[in-house]
């Protein structure tokens, strides 16, 4: 998750309040931060203990996030023998929802997810859009947006924020998409946007795509990984290092780009202008063209190629697990990083490629044979950025709860 949020969870799990003018947010983003993060139903008691708080200020503050429709309550449970049943509070379902957006070589997207991770609206467009018109495409996934929003809010569902993942150099000082190599963007003006409905009325961010996926696979884990290399697999191939409960963007928050580290420097050429990075041997279209198949095909047909014994496509799934090996074992070796997870495309493509990325990985890493280092799939599922971006429409309530409640 990027540094603020961050910064808000940390000040929560230290479990202080607050005494100063932004007591009332700073305990409004405390109580709800404990709900949110909590495994399991939580009561008023239970909140008291862990925030310092007093029951009254708990209860007082639980209310308006009630009130508000953040928090629900559960049917009251008898704890002991004598006194009051507990209530136990949770995220409320399906009242309010973060939007994820996201353009890829090959899709549009939007996903709208509400406060317990249930998934209410979900847009895939596939697409070519490689060589394509920027104000072309952000105005069909404005278009797309607007009609996910309108039909939630006809639901009833508040729509807190919209959030765009990019598969490139996203710089939001600038508001600008600075490289996308596989999208042909550079350059690209993102204000104009903000202007479209509906960013005009939620606003928006945007980050990049690798990075928000991250932050959906840490949070579909649960927190339970803190420190862990994300690999995004798409047409280009996205790299985002998590490391303490947070992603590491780097001095301007372009780091992670995996897919342009070199294998061989007289390889065949990327769409970066570079020669032999490893999207040349492991990103979708080069596993797919490697192995006789249209690149715009789905993976499943490489998977079934492979299954049957195709030789090309053994030799693809061969050559761009050796090529993802040697990259990996560079960050392994700069970084010291213990858990590589396999996102997007390789999600599926896992059990074709762990052999050779982990045979390289043995031979390279210098501390091997590591017990501890572990190359698994992504649990986060597909479109992961997607899931990414609203989770962190969310997390920026968890430390802004005042813009949603009603004093």
């Amino acid at each position: 998750m990027p540094t603020r949020q961050h910064d808000a969870h940390r000040a929560r799990s230290r479990g202080t309040a607050a005494r100063q003018e932004s007591l009332r947010e700073h305990n409004l983003s405390l109580v709800l931060g404990h709900v949110l993060d909590a495994d399991e139903p939580v009561s008023r008691a239970d909140l008291a203990a862990a925030t310092g708080l007093t029951r009254a200020t708990v209860s007082s503050l639980v209310d308006l996030l009630v009130e508000s429709r953040v928090l629900a309550e559960g049917e009251p449970v008898q704890t002991g023998s004598a006194g009051r049943p507990a209530v136990p509070l949770a995220p409320a379902r399906g009242t309010l929802v973060g939007l994820g957006l996201e353009v890829n070589v090959d899709y549009l997207g939007v996903r709208a997810v509400d406060l317990t991770g249930d998934v209410l609206a979900d847009v895939v467009v596939p697409g070519d859009h490689h060589a394509s018109d920027p104000t072309a495409v952000l105005t069909v996934l404005a278009e797309h947006a607007d009609r996910v929003v309108r039909d939630l809010e006809a639901r009833k569902v508040d729509v807190v924020g919209a959030s765009l993942a990019l598969p490139g150099l996203v710089d939001p000082t600038a508001d600008r998409l600075r490289l996308a190599p596989n999208l042909g963007w550079s350059g690209v003006d993102l204000s104009a946007l903000r202007d479209l409905p509906p960013f005009d009325r939620l606003g928006l961010t945007v980050a990049n795509e690798a990075n928000l996926a991250a932050v959906a696979e840490w949070r579909a884990r649960r927190r339970a990984l803190p420190s862990f290399l994300y690999v995004s697999g798409e047409v280009g191939i996205g790299g985002a290092l998590v490391h303490d409960n947070a992603v590491f963007g780097g001095v301007r928050g372009w780091s992670g780009e995996l897919g342009h580290t070199t294998v061989e420097p007289d390889g065949p050429a990327c769409a970066c202008g570079a020669r032999g990075c490893l999207e040349a041997y492991a990103g979708k279209d080069a596993l797919m063209v490697a192995a006789g198949l249209d690149r715009l095909g789905p993976v499943e047909d490489l998977c079934a190629r492979a299954d049957d014994g195709d030789e090309r496509a053994l030799a693809s799934f061969a050559r761009g697990g050796w090529a993802l090996g040697v990259a990996l074992s560079s960050f392994v070796n700069l970084t010291d990083v213990a858990h590589v997870v396999l996102g997007g495309v390789y999600g599926p493509l896992a059990p074709y490629l762990h052999a050779h990325v982990t045979a390289e990985l043995e031979t390279r890493v210098l501390t091997a044979p590591r017990p501890d280092l572990v190359v698994e799939p992504s649990v986060a599922g597909t479109e992961a950025a997607m899931t990414g971006g609203a989770v962190e429409v969310l997390r920026g309530l968890a430390a802004n709860p005042s813009s949603r409640v009603t004093a």
